[in-house]
């Protein structure tokens, strides 16, 4: 065969070869999109076997999510606390650390926001930095919290999934104890109606709107999400920290004998994931809900346990599956409200999307692994 011939040949070949990949990755965009689509299919079923008015659920779902300026940033703004604790995960990801204590971190923030935020010399602090001192309270709280299990783990070798989820339950019950005592955080008692909660914060201590629009709760959480973002994503991607974080975690002991700092770098990464948790508990009480009260952290630290797992390590994998699970929040809150469908159907719903996108993650993984 000549080299013309040959050249004939090896074109229709090379060209096959260079299309697969690009199929592969096609179908592993469409596969999570189908994923989630037909556990929402499978969701509307259950909303009609419950007896509920299927159109009258997805319109309530569509208004709680879409409908007005305070739905959208309501959405945003969960969306922005669970970017939080899912960027702390995929940190201490990094390091082969798996931190479960999400739940607990935003705990203790909101603890150290709110006894900040009710200190009579901070609200007169000026310039904003009434709003900043409780929010770095709150960071501060939550990275103690997580050296914690930091130091559990290195000092006698306690499995940080144990350490962390434990300590979650710690901080929930110490929110219990803060809004029960007087001597804490709960407000006088006028009478036996008084709600076992903390007062409001000043105004100067609430974190600033962030569009102008008085019917809008976005605030300027977002802009600090996404600026963390950002450094998070340079950390993990293009620093020496990053690096050693990724060599502890493929490999501890030989991290070790290069003369890294192994003890030091998993506390650290484990005080940073709960400084995450921390600062979104801050934002959380500074931003919308303005008091503590028992059930505070609303279940956002295991949400954005599930973003840090379905993001595969990605910083924007974490803000989108923030995003999604945010909208999907506030109109499950509106199902249950306008059209009655019950919160535990909900949350299955929830759940059934969850699998689904973690399904089609591990499809496409074995797509891209097949190319």
């Amino acid at each position: 065969m000549n080299h013309d011939a040959d050249l004939e040949v090896r074109a229709p070949m090379t060209a096959l070869s260079t299309s697969l990949p690009d199929r592969r990755r096609l179908l592993g965009m469409a596969v999570p999109f189908i994923a989630v689509l037909g556990s929402m299919i499978v969701g509307l079923l259950l909303i009609a076997a419950s007896g509920k008015d299927v159109p009258d659920a997805i319109e309530a779902f569509m208004d709680g999510a879409f409908g007005s300026a305070f739905a959208i940033g309501a959405s945003i703004n969960r969306a922005v606390a669970l970017s939080l604790v899912g960027l702390g995960f995929i940190l201490a990801f990094r390091a082969n650390l798996t931190n479960v204590g999400g739940e607990g971190q935003i705990a203790v923030g909101g603890i150290a926001a709110t006894a900040l935020g009710l200190w009579p010399p901070i609200a007169n602090l000026p310039l904003g930095v009434a709003a900043i001192v409780p929010l770095l309270g709150g960071t501060l709280a939550g990275a103690f919290w997580g050296g914690i299990a930091g130091v559990m783990k290195v000092r006698f070798g306690t499995n940080e999934v144990i350490s962390t989820l434990l300590l979650g339950f710690v901080a929930l019950l110490s929110v219990y104890w803060c809004v029960q005592s007087t001597a804490l955080l709960r407000q006088p008692q006028t009478s036996s109606a008084t709600l076992p909660e903390s007062l409001a914060i000043a105004d100067a201590v609430k974190l600033p709107g962030l569009t102008g629009n008085s019917e809008s709760p976005l605030h300027i959480g977002l802009v600090i999400c996404l600026l963390l973002a950002v450094a998070t994503a340079i950390v993990l991607q293009r620093s020496t920290f990053g690096l050693r974080l990724r060599a502890i975690g493929l490999n501890e002991l030989a991290a070790r004998r290069a003369g890294m700092p192994g003890g030091i770098l998993l506390v650290v990464a484990l005080a940073m994931a709960g400084a995450f948790g921390g600062l979104a508990g801050a934002i959380m009480l500074q931003g919308e809900q303005y008091y503590l009260k028992t059930g505070f952290s609303s279940g956002y630290g295991f949400d954005g346990l599930v973003v840090g797992l379905l993001s595969r390590g990605s910083t924007v994998g974490v803000l989108a599956g923030a995003l999604f699970f945010g909208f999907l929040r506030s109109g499950g809150i509106s199902m249950e409200i306008m059209a009655g469908v019950p919160a535990a159907l909900t949350l299955v719903i929830q759940g059934l999307i969850v699998i689904a996108v973690a399904g089609s993650v591990i499809l496409v993984e074995k797509l891209q692994g097949g190319r």
